[in-house]
């Protein structure tokens, strides 16, 4: 077992793990709303075949969140990754996981106050028994209580949805 205590400092490490995955990914996190670099990262791993699950909030406390989370999925889903909503309640885990080698679990959410403002750490963790026992909760996780987006689910005008999202990306 290899376990690094992580802060927001070293959050490139979640890029070069998916960068590194050569089968999956799965991350599950309650505030989803990444850099452009996160994004480009999930985007080429789910272009070069690797199975990339987000598990993102369907019920949020505050559903700012979903709306500004939902400005990414049809730039996600059209690359190939695929998109579920916890639908039971508010999300609160953050968690990620690639391959069968490497994941990470602590207070870290996918947005900006978490990656540069807040105070947050995370774990590394380099087990095959835990990430398998991890990646069969996930598993169950989506099966039972989540909802896939689909592409049909994003149907909009482009240009709405360009014009949108580059505004709340950027706000």
């Amino acid at each position: 077992v290899d376990v690094v205590l992580v802060d927001q400092g070293h959050r490139r490490q979640d890029r070069v793990a998916i960068r590194a995955a050569r089968s999956e990914v799965v991350i599950a996190c309650a505030y989803f709303f990444p850099g452009y670099r996160l994004i480009k990262v999930l985007r080429r791993a789910a272009r070069r075949g690797v199975k990339v699950r987000l598990i993102l909030q369907g019920m949020p406390d505050m559903p700012i969140v979903k709306f500004a989370a939902s400005m990414l999925y049809h730039h996600l889903v059209v690359a190939g990754v695929r998109i579920y909503e916890y639908c039971e309640r508010p999300l609160h885990g953050k968690v990620a996981l690639t391959d069968e080698h490497w994941s990470t679990v602590g207070s870290s959410n996918l947005d900006p106050l978490s990656l540069a403002l807040n105070l947050e750490a995370n774990v590394m963790i380099r087990d095959r028994a835990f990430n398998a026992q991890l990646h069969e909760h996930l598993d169950e996780l989506v099966a039972k209580h989540c909802r896939l987006i689909e592409a049909d689910d994003l149907a909009e005008s482009n240009l709405w949805r360009l014009t949108r999202s580059f505004f709340v990306f950027h706000l």
